[in-house]
């Protein structure tokens, strides 16, 4: 008996001994691990923002490109006839759209859903418009715009602004 009680003098402070230290060191090395998972983060963060601001400036670059001004500022030949100035606006709002189709993963799924439809709304728009001659098609586009009340480029625009907001 004597003999057990002489172990356990020595045991149980060395057991109480090693479990603070055990218990000390894991909350140290777990004060270390966050400070530098912080730091990694403020270094991500410095790389990051840049490239959404990039993003959004891309996208709002996209939005006024696809505008119908735009579109027939860029492509209206003097001979050109209606057919054609529909389809080369339909072909430029496309390319546009797959230029700028690898930004979708730096902004919000939401931000990136309103690009999508502006394109769609566009097209459809362009493509839904009869006219004989290029200054009748886009007098027809644009009514079709006026009647929606909602200019899918410039809500899409207003989108983008408001979400780059976000991050300054």
């Amino acid at each position: 008996m004597e003999s057990l009680m002489e172990i356990l003098k020595y045991t149980i402070p060395a057991v109480i001994v090693f479990d603070t230290v055990y218990f000390l060191f894991r909350n140290f090395l777990n004060q270390q691990y966050q400070m530098e998972a912080l730091k990694y983060r403020q270094t991500l963060g410095k790389d990051i923002i840049p490239l959404k601001l990039q993003a959004y400036e891309r996208l709002m670059m996209l939005c006024e490109r696809i505008s119908l001004d735009n579109l027939t500022f860029r492509l209206l030949h003097a001979d050109m006839g209606s057919t054609e100035l529909r389809n080369a606006m339909l072909i430029a709002i496309q390319q546009e759209y797959e230029h700028n189709i690898t930004q979708q993963v730096y902004v919000s799924e939401n931000l990136w859903k309103i690009i999508q439809l502006a394109k769609e709304q566009m097209q459809e728009h362009i493509s839904s418009a009869e006219g004989k001659t290029t200054a009748e098609l886009i007098h027809n586009i644009r009514q079709s715009i006026a009647e929606v009340k909602a200019n899918p480029v410039a809500f899409a625009k207003s989108a983008v602004r408001n979400e780059a907001e976000l991050l300054m």
